[in-house]
């Protein structure tokens, strides 16, 4: 059963089938920008990335995929910054059964010249969706990209955009 389904427990209870936990939100340091914007029934996230702090999952925070940090490393670092991406939905929207469904993510990764297999890395945080929204609301419109360079050596970062039910 997948969140899309059921209550906001309901998605607590999916993240716990999965064995996962929630993070705290991501930070920004600087008032000119947030973590996410909503403009009527779409919000806007902003590049959640894992070069502010340490990740959830144990993932590495800093490094080129490719020579220091392996594709089934920035897998697992895609995954975690997926969750850190459902926290910033769950502080903005107070209930993860807010979400509606998944509409986009834009993935960049930090990668070792000759690393061509961003779309695999980025799977972490696409399987990761699926996952909790199922294949219909979880299902979304994607770009993979490599980056030369990421602020902080980041492994990789990503933007995403999601539609909520109306406000009730």
């Amino acid at each position: 059963t997948w969140c899309w389904e059921a209550t906001h427990a309901r998605c607590d209870a999916r993240l716990a089938e999965l064995g996962l936990e929630l993070p705290g939100p991501h930070p920004y340091p600087s008032p000119n920008r947030r973590a996410c914007v909503r403009v009527g029934d779409i919000v806007f996230l902003s590049g959640h990335g894992t070069g502010r702090r340490a990740m959830p999952l144990g993932c590495r925070q800093f490094g080129k995929v490719g020579a220091e940090v392996s594709e089934t490393e920035a897998y697992l670092c895609a995954k975690a910054v997926a969750l850190t991406m459902i926290a910033t939905l769950k502080a903005e929207l107070g209930e993860l059964d807010r979400v509606r469904r998944v509409i986009r993510l834009m993935g960049m990764v930090n990668g070792a010249p000759g690393f061509d297999r961003q779309f695999a890395v980025i799977d972490g945080a696409s399987d990761l969706f699926h996952d909790l929204w199922g294949p219909e609301f979880g299902c979304h419109a994607r770009a993979a990209v490599g980056v030369a360079e990421l602020p902080r050596r980041a492994v990789l970062e990503i933007m995403g955009e999601f539609e909520v039910h109306p406000d009730r």
